[in-house]
């Protein structure tokens, strides 16, 4: 396939891992997100990549640069390269169902995070092989 069509709204509902790569193109990675209650991506900076956030379901709060905004269903957010960010989900006890484009890609095609933790591992990892 060269390109993606599906649809996104139901596919990150449905979405029960933290982080799973669903399209990754030459200049872009479309990728679901769930957060569990009280559950966040972990402040971050991408030096080269723009980052598009879209709310499908639950609530939660976004820091950029020290910026906080409540979000919940049907908010965007654009953080630009080089911004330090976070995405909070605020409830205790709904998750927070995300889907976010990165431009350029972010992580390699196919990537499957069950848990914050497998990704925490894995960035660990990579960190560490960069080194």
């Amino acid at each position: 396939m060269t390109g993606y069509v599906g649809n996104i709204e139901e596919l990150t509902e449905k979405n029960e891992n933290f982080r799973q790569v669903v399209f990754t193109a030459s200049h872009s990675q479309l990728v679901v997100m769930s957060l569990k209650p009280g559950e966040d991506i972990g402040e971050e900076v991408h030096p080269d990549v723009d980052q598009f956030f879209r709310i499908e379901e639950g609530e939660g709060k976004v820091i950029i640069d020290g910026q906080e905004s409540t979000v919940y269903e049907g908010f965007a957010v654009v953080v630009p390269a080089g911004a330090r960010h976070n995405v909070i989900n605020t409830s205790s006890d709904k998750p927070l169902k995300l889907y976010t484009i990165y431009s350029p890609p972010n992580h390699p095609d196919g990537t499957i995070h069950h848990t914050k933790a497998d990704a925490e591992a894995y960035e660990a990892a990579y960190h560490n092989q960069q080194s």
